[in-house]
């Protein structure tokens, strides 16, 4: 089988279509921005159109036109939603309205079943990284450089 990569600023918007015209979309995702539960590569997002978009909750936004991240709610004021990656240190800022799609699961590490994001496994990670996030900085530290180097697939 043969895989192709198309460009963020092509593919997302055919995705945010796909997700307002009722589909589900499977995403293998990009980027480093939800380390350390998730890697670039490696897992896949099972996304669905947002119906309620909560506090938590790890969602497709459009932060800027055609600049698409997949990073979890962490402040609601209003129309402004405040988002970060959990392995970003700097917050990113979008409207409800950008909000493009929410996540329903993760397929990690090459599994076929799916870590959901309403279940026990996803909400515990949720909580404990939320309540982290004062020491975030040193832990992700400690991930890339020690974690990656000791535990790398050979």
């Amino acid at each position: 089988m043969r895989e192709k990569q198309i460009p963020n600023k092509i593919l997302m918007p055919e995705i945010v279509k796909m997700l307002n015209e009722g589909y589900t979309v499977t995403l293998r995702l990009k980027g480093y921005s939800m380390r350390p539960f998730l890697e670039d590569e490696r897992d896949k997002a099972l996304l669905t159109k947002p119906a309620n978009p909560q506090i938590g909750d790890p969602v497709l936004a459009e932060i800027a036109p055609k600049h698409f991240v997949l990073h979890r709610i962490v402040d609601i004021d209003g129309q402004a939603v405040t988002l970060l990656g959990d392995g970003n240190l700097a917050e990113e800022h979008c409207r409800m309205e950008n909000i493009c799609g929410a996540v329903v699961g993760f397929y990690r590490k090459g599994r076929q079943k799916m870590d959901r994001t309403d279940g026990w496994k996803w909400r515990i990670y949720s909580k404990v990284w939320m309540i982290l996030r004062p020491i975030r900085r040193y832990l992700l530290a400690f991930y890339r450089h020690i974690w990656l180097k000791s535990f790398k697939p050979i």
